[in-house]
């Protein structure tokens, strides 16, 4: 299973496609889901792992619990299943590039098992709330001690 990290500066084009970092098109190579993201960006997924995200979702809920259909028709409904072209590009639907807010400049950002592609002034503001103090403390429970060489 593909693990995508790091973040690359890109732009997109007139018809509104990305070019996927080279790096990470093999990855792609059976297929892309571009879905809404959980903030203000477009999540591509490897197909497999998208559906094994939803499944995790309403992972404990009947097939005929409302609370499972809604689950269900907001990823469905909120995603888009594309092919990378020859070039190694995929064409962001509109109804995405709303949700994002997306324009020309974005950035693509790995996040382990899906990749996001932000509107770069978005992913810029978002990143400079990121505080590996505050990060460091919910998930461990206590605040980080000063650090030794």
């Amino acid at each position: 299973m593909a693990t995508f990290r790091g973040n690359f500066d890109y732009k997109l084009d007139v018809k509104n496609r990305l070019t996927v970092p080279a790096k990470w098109r093999s990855s792609f190579s059976g297929g892309v889901v571009l879905a809404k993201g959980t903030a203000d960006c477009v999540s591509l997924w490897v197909p497999e792992r998208f559906d094994q995200m939803v499944d995790l979702a309403v992972v404990g809920l009947h097939e005929i619990d409302p609370e499972r259909d809604r689950t269900e028709r907001y990823f469905s409904s909120n995603s888009h299943d594309a092919e990378l072209d020859a070039a190694g590009r995929i064409m962001i639907p509109g109804f995405l590039m709303d949700h994002a807010g997306l324009d020309t400049d974005v950035v693509l950002t790995g996040v382990r098992s899906r990749v996001e592609i932000w509107a770069r002034d978005t992913w810029q503001a978002y990143n400079a709330t990121l505080n590996i103090a505050e990060i460091t403390k919910r998930v461990s429970g206590s605040t980080p001690g000063p650090t030794t060489a």
